[in-house]
This record gives C-alpha cells, structure tokens and sequence, in this order.
C-alpha cells in the first residue's frame, strides 16, 4: 500500500503530464508495491484536481470488457474511470489532436442514465430499467505514463480516458436488442474496424451492472444522468491530426469528426 504522500504524488505526476503533453514514469514502476485499491484513489485524486481546476463529472467509462483485453492485463474483471464534461464532444466536431498525447479511438455504445442504480448484486435488467437511451459513442483513449504499463498504472490514469464523442441516433433500451448492434469505424474513407456489441461481456449493458455492484461499498452507483460508456467492441485506431472518422452504426446513425 501506498501513503497518503505517494499517492497524492502519483496523481500530481499524472496531472501535469496531461498539462504538458508529455508522459511520466509509470507510478508501479516509482512504487512497485502499488495495488488496485491504490491506483483508485489516485485516480479519485487527480479527478478531485481537474474538479478544482473547473471541470464536472458526467459520467462513467468502463474498460478492459473483453476477454482479450482483460487476459493482456492480467486482469479478471474491467476497470473504470470518469467523464469530465470538458472532454465530450458532439458529432461533427473537429477536435484538436494536439489536446492529447497519443490519442487512438474506439467503437463503443453510451448509456444515459433515466433513474440512479446502486446496490450490490446488480444485473443486466437492472441496468436497462434504469437506463433512459442508448446512443452511439467513440472513446478517445489516451495514456499518461510511458510503457510497459500494470494495469495499476491505467486504473490511476483514470482508465486510459481521453474524450467522448456523442452522436447517432439514440434508442430507448428495450426497443431493440443491444447485443446485436454492429458499426464499422471509417479513417479517411478506409473501414479500419468492424465490432459488434456482444462482443463487451455479451451484452453492452454487463459492464455497467458490475460497475454498480462495484461501486456498491464505496457507497457509491450511478446517477440520473450520468452518460457510461459501456466498452469497445473494435480495436483501438491510432489518430493523427489531418484524419477524418465516420463509424457507421447502421439503424442507429453515424457519428464523423475529424482532426485538425
């Protein structure tokens, strides 16, 4: 375990490489006894710094949701982070690349929350119920700290979030099913990726449930109008400034920006 001194180290060191644009060295490698419960509350402080510095939080992202991914961290169960109101762009949106370090983007879908959901032993149809719309979303992941990475030094750089971008059009949760929305993701007119939504935990609405059992003794769930990304069911693609991205989400809509 840490101490209160490294930890809030740890997260000032995070925060001035998102400032400056230029990666620090990751906290495991400073600390090699970090753990899980550690890294969160690294992340609970940097996020404590942007609030005072005049950002709110929104929402919610989860990560790691596939199986894949969660093997290549050695990890079990996913990861999460939050939404910070000034990352969220809307579709159309030409969004400066400079704003990240080395940014790459995901397919994802975003639920907006209708009603708070809290508790242990969350499930599926406990999300659904709470949900008000589903609504096609790209995850801009961005990392913070050099490489290799433990999965401590994600979790502590708020789960490797960048930005959200919001578009599409949004469906009620139980008017179509989730599990078979497809997208294909488009960089500069070349389809790079093709995902479809059963590919996060199979169903897009597993994470948030064991998000909310997660959170459940920090006494803590989520809460009306929260917007949660839900995970990626594509690669991520590497950005560059000069690309223009459409992902194509079928019945749903699409959603294009690009980056200057």
């Amino acid at each position: 375990m840490l101490s209160d001194t490294e930890r809030q180290a740890a997260a000032d060191a995070i925060l001035k490489a998102e400032q400056t644009r230029e990666v620090c060295v990751q906290p495991s490698t400073q600390w090699p006894g970090m753990t899980l419960e550690d890294a969160y509350d690294v992340q609970r402080r940097w996020a404590e710094a942007r609030i005072a510095d005049g950002a709110k939080i929104v929402g919610r992202k989860i990560g790691l949701t596939s199986r894949a991914m969660q093997q290549a961290s050695k990890m079990t169960e996913p990861d999460y982070g939050v939404i910070l109101d000034d990352a969220l762009y809307r579709d159309g949106a030409r969004i400066s690349a400079g704003t990240f370090i080395k940014p790459r983007l995901e397919v994802e879908l975003a639920f907006v929350m209708g009603a708070d959901l809290e508790g242990a032993g969350c499930q599926v149809h406990d999300v659904l119920r709470a949900t008000e719309y589903v609504t096609p979303a790209l995850e801009i992941i961005d990392y913070r700290t050099e490489v290799p990475r433990q999965i401590v030094d994600t979790i502590a750089d708020n789960a490797a979030y960048g930005a959200i971008v919001l578009g599409g059009r949004p469906v009620r949760p139980f008017d179509v099913d989730l599990r078979w929305l497809g997208a294909t993701l488009s960089q500069n007119g070349n389809i790079e990726e093709t995902g479809l939504s059963a590919g996060v935990m199979g169903h897009p609405a597993a994470g948030l449930a064991w998000l909310v059992s997660k959170l459940a003794p920090l006494g803590s769930g989520l809460k009306k109008g929260d917007i949660v990304l839900g995970g990626s069911f594509t690669r991520p693609v590497d950005i560059r400034s000069g690309d223009v991205i459409f992902a194509d989400y079928g019945p749903l809509g699409a959603i294009g920006v690009s980056f200057e």
